[in-house]
């Protein structure tokens, strides 16, 4: 399976929750994961996605290694995250997410509604 990672924005700590909350109570597409930290860290970001791929039975090395490509590979989009999120205040979390790339085509395909 291929993977992909990438930072989706900055959220306050109650409106992430509500939305994890939300997406245990309806069909999830499978194969699409969001993961939060309150720190833009390589190491915050790897222990946050750590538990993704047992749930999902994906490889962990890959989903890892997906996770520190991401990092190594897009310095200017990790400096504006880590800005937003220290502007955003203590209550915020930064949110990304991991996804094995059939899973994320298909969800973005019924978000457009083809």
């Amino acid at each position: 399976m291929k993977y992909t990672f990438d930072i989706v924005g900055v959220s306050p700590v109650l409106n992430f929750f509500n939305h994890q909350q939300q997406t245990l109570q309806k069909p999830q597409n499978q194969g699409v994961e969001y993961i939060a930290t309150h720190m833009c860290t390589l190491d915050a970001l790897i222990e946050s996605v750590e538990p993704v791929p047992q749930k999902w039975g994906w490889d962990k090395d890959e989903v890892v290694g997906t996770v520190i490509d991401f990092w190594m590979n897009n310095s200017e989009s990790i400096r504006y995250w880590k800005v937003r999120l220290n502007d955003a205040g203590k209550e915020n979390l930064l949110v990304a997410r991991v996804a094995e790339v059939i899973a994320l085509k298909a969800e973005l395909e019924y978000l457009l509604g083809e």
